[in-house]
């Protein structure tokens, strides 16, 4: 087989990994497709944790893989989950030859499942489009190597910079169409964050409003002197809603379970939470994917521990005055030397706004 149509059944694969996209966390999304003679002969693909594997998925999709090369955006597992380890499938259905996008990040089994195959005497190859394959998984990638999620911000702003109105107004700044884009973001995320200031002004519901099936994400709420209101509307909606706090006060604790919430107290860094043992607390959570949505006080202090690895900004063609709120409360920033630069990746319009992607 040549390399051109590795990649050109390889793509394929990561296709049908891509229709998982909505659905798998906390695992990674995986495509598989089995090839015989230059012929897609089956294929399948991770549709949601406890399900088959989507090499199994592929194998059950034919009657005979035998002598076949299966095409996999990410090594097969060699061990026993909540599934049994994908290796022995291939081993046993014949496959002859594997061709795999990626290893797997997991350092505890990452090359076992490619030793497993060239043991029994299966042609190997790895690495093709894995470039592609690392961005479909970059959240499963971050979690498993640097033990938390892939990290993005969501802010929306007026041209000159504000996100809301003095009074603290702020709905809506951005178009419908900008809206919905946020809609779909939610809906690939894991968990999205905001801290309870939000919650406060807002009374927002983090939930992804999308018209395709999709297991919602987690909400995480910072609050650090248990603020939250039971009111929330949040408690009362479909899946967690988390609330991180240093309080110790018990009664607030008890009370905030009671409606629907869970608790849970985490280190404290200048009487506030630590920004770092909270994302390490999320990847215990085995949050892959987490989508911010705050206010300039916790939007400035990610900023400040470079702990986001992705901003997105949408910027809608309307002025709000100086007198608005902006995007970042930075109050250590006093020179220009203190400047903190970052790198457009990427420019998109949606409607009349346009969506900035920085890192």
């Amino acid at each position: 087989m040549s390399h051109q149509q590795d990649e050109r059944f390889m793509a394929r694969a990561l296709q049908l990994a891509k229709m998982g996209r909505y659905t798998t966390d906390p695992n990674p999304r995986v495509g598989c497709v089995l090839v015989r003679k230059g012929v897609i002969i089956s294929e399948g693909w991770h549709v949601k944790a406890g399900f088959g594997h989507a090499e199994v998925v592929a194998l059950e999709n034919t009657p005979d893989a035998q002598g076949a090369t299966a095409y996999v955006t990410l090594e097969p597992c060699s061990h026993h989950g909540k599934t049994p380890p994908c290796c022995d499938a291939l081993i046993k259905a014949g496959i002859a030859r594997v061709v795999v996008a990626m290893q797997d990040p997991n350092p505890l089994v990452s090359g076992r499942g490619l030793e497993a195959l060239k043991a029994s005497g299966i042609e190997v190859c790895c690495g093709v489009l894995q470039e592609d394959a690392q961005s479909l998984n970059r959240g499963f990638i971050k979690r498993m190597i640097h033990h938390r999620p892939f990290i993005r911000s969501k802010l929306a702003m007026s041209l000159d910079g504000r996100t809301a109105m003095a009074s603290g107004e702020s709905q809506w700044i951005t178009s419908d169409q900008a809206r919905a884009d946020v809609h779909q973001l939610r809906s690939e995320s894991s968990a999205i964050l905001t801290g309870v200031n939000t919650v406060l002004a807002d009374d927002p519901s983090l939930n992804a409003r999308v018209d395709w099936d999709v297991v919602q994400p987690i909400r995480i709420i910072l609050d650090s002197n248990l603020k939250m209101p039971l009111t929330a509307k949040m408690a009362n909606l479909e899946g967690r809603s988390i609330i991180l706090t240093v309080s110790t006060d018990e009664q607030k604790h008890q009370a905030l379970k009671s409606v629907g919430f869970e608790v849970y107290n985490l280190p404290a860094k200048n009487a506030r939470l630590d920004l770092q043992a909270v994302m390490q607390f999320l990847s215990q959570q085995q949050i892959n994917e987490l989508l911010v949505e705050a206010g300039s006080v916790l939007n400035g202090s990610l900023l400040m521990e470079d702990l986001v690895d992705e901003w997105l900004i949408y910027m809608a063609p309307c002025v709000l005055g100086d007198q608005g709120r902006g995007l970042f409360s930075l109050p250590g920033l006093k020179a220009m030397t203190d400047k903190i630069n970052l790198t457009l990746r990427d420019v998109r319009q949606f409607g009349p706004d346009l969506k900035l992607t920085l890192s």
